[in-house]
């Protein structure tokens, strides 16, 4: 897997933590008995987005045509894809 690839699904999963961080903060206002739970949550899913700026200003350092695979061990890579897997693949509802 090229570094590029890696970089493709860390924006992809960014875009969907993003969207997620709009519906919780619009469900602020639904009610004051549920507005805590959705601020607290809006406040970890940015959390989360700050995690992936990171990860995606780190794997800018590298060459767009590297192997990922001569950069990160097997457990490595293996741990980013799941995670990042997870954040593509979530609905809003779902965080």
């Amino acid at each position: 897997m090229k570094i590029k690839e890696l970089l493709e699904l860390v924006d992809e999963a960014i875009a969907n933590v993003k969207i997620a961080i709009v519906s919780n903060k619009q469900r602020i206002f639904e009610s004051p008995h549920t507005s805590w739970e959705f601020t607290k949550r809006s406040l970890e899913l940015e959390d989360e987005l700050d995690r992936l700026n990171k990860i995606k200003d780190y794997l800018s350092s590298f060459e767009p045509e590297e192997d990922a695979e001569k950069k990160f061990s097997k457990e490595e890579l293996e741990e980013l894809l799941e995670y990042l897997t997870l954040l593509r693949e979530m609905r809003t509802h779902e965080f």
